[in-house]
């Protein structure tokens, strides 16, 4: 997929990756969700579907905070409070406790609900204000969300797709 300029493609790459994910995810048996037997995000880990479910939501949220603190004029702490660009180990980690009290039905559910208040912002945006100028260094709004929402999905596919397949020839 092209890498998204304007308001309306950025909302089509977080759709399209978006609905192709949550197919997938809609096969996952609920009763193998919490199992830790695909590579985690952190180098030996290990993770289970529900914790890349966990990741997503607390990529998704994150964005949203960025955003928000943005809107109201504050300082942005970019990935998050605590946590640097080479620490995104123990950030997945952090995400997967944050939202381990809820099961897998809970997840998903949390994933589309944040994923509709994403598309909700970014609607309310202008090109102008998602792709006119850096936002973060060079990089501008619009690709700062695409980086950490479209991105991410098409990614956690390729990795719930691979899982599921080992899953079929076990």
């Amino acid at each position: 997929m092209a890498v998204p300029g304007s308001r309306q493609e950025l909302l089509a790459a977080v759709s399209t990756t978006f609905n192709r994910l949550w197919d997938d995810l809609a096969r996952v048996q609920k009763a193998r969700a919490r199992e830790a037997s695909m590579q985690g995000h952190m180098a030996g880990s290990m993770m289970s579907p529900a914790d890349l479910v966990a990741y997503l939501i607390g990529w998704n949220e994150l964005v949203l905070k960025w955003l928000d603190r943005d809107d109201r004029g504050e300082a942005v702490d970019f990935p998050e409070t605590g946590f640097k660009w080479n620490e995104l180990g123990p950030l997945a980690q952090k995400f997967y406790a944050d939202h381990d009290a809820l099961d897998w039905p809970e997840r998903l559910e949390r994933l589309r609900t944040v994923k509709e208040q994403l598309v909700s912002t970014i609607s309310n945006r202008s090109d102008d204000e998602l792709y006119g100028k850096g936002w973060y260094g060079k990089w501008t709004k619009g690709r700062m969300i695409q980086f950490n929402t479209a991105s991410p999905y098409a990614n956690a596919r390729a990795r719930i797709r691979k899982w599921l397949k080992a899953q079929e020839c076990a």
